[in-house]
């Protein structure tokens, strides 16, 4: 899921209950002054999740909201024939649990130890109704939801297996850049290879057999299972552009 580009925040004084945050300057309440944020916080509680374990399925009621402040999720959907659909991975940063209808239309699951703040839907509309700086946010996290929406239908539509392996593991390096604002030549996979095929409308099978021949042409190092180096950046951009053989 896309976010917007983290704005360097005022450091909040080590007794607020936000003290040491990592995700607040990606995060929907980043527009929120000292005072508002600690009065945002008390709203609400916080959520621990162990990997594998589900926030919410699809179908449930939408009764809560929440922002991911540690780990990563994935979220997903079965289809009538038992085939599953990964629609994507939140990161801290992210925030996920509105909805046009009264249910939940996908799967949420942890994909590691993932900390959240969680808020009562109805508290959080009130909040927020009385705040045109977090409505204006609400939109433009809409506006990069859609755009991703719309990236990834290129991706699935046109693109081949190399070109949206490429492109799926410069949007992990772009988003853990915006969350560190340091450039990224690691970045971590806490997706399984099967997660990553779902997503990408792959086999897991055929996921393998890139990795290995990204591996080859010296464009990526598998650092272990689920960490990967980026040797040449511009090369995997190349690939993820279709701008080259691949």
């Amino acid at each position: 899921m896309a976010t917007s580009a983290a704005a360097v925040l005022p450091a909040l004084p080590a007794t607020h209950p936000c003290h040491g945050c990592a995700a607040r300057e990606l995060a929907l309440c980043g527009v929120l002054q000292e005072g508002e944020l600690a009065t945002f916080k008390s709203l609400g509680g916080h959520q621990q999740m162990s990997p594998g374990q589900p926030l919410f399925h699809e179908g449930d009621p939408t009764t809560q909201v929440f922002n991911i402040t540690r780990g990563s999720l994935k979220i997903y959907k079965l289809l009538p024939d038992g085939r599953r659909q990964v629609m994507g991975f939140m990161f801290p940063g992210d925030f996920l649990g509105i909805s046009i209808s009264d249910e939940h239309a996908f799967t949420a699951e942890a994909l590691e130890p993932t900390h959240m703040c969680r808020f009562a839907r109805n508290r959080f509309d009130d909040f927020v109704e009385e705040r045109p700086d977090m409505e204006r946010r609400l939109y433009s996290l809409a506006a990069h939801e859609l755009a991703a929406a719309q990236a990834q239908m290129v991706l699935l539509g046109r693109k081949s297996a190399a070109e949206r392996l490429a492109s799926f593991f410069l949007d992990l390096a772009q988003r853990a850049e915006r969350l560190g604002r340091a450039p990224v030549t690691a970045i971590d996979l806490p997706m399984s290879r099967l997660d990553i095929a779902d997503y990408l409308g792959l086999t897991k099978e055929t996921v393998s057999r890139v990795l290995a021949q990204l591996k080859q042409k010296r464009l990526i190092r598998l650092v272990t299972l689920n960490r990967i180096e980026i040797l040449d950046r511009e090369g995997l951009d190349a690939i993820a552009q279709g701008l080259t053989d691949n």
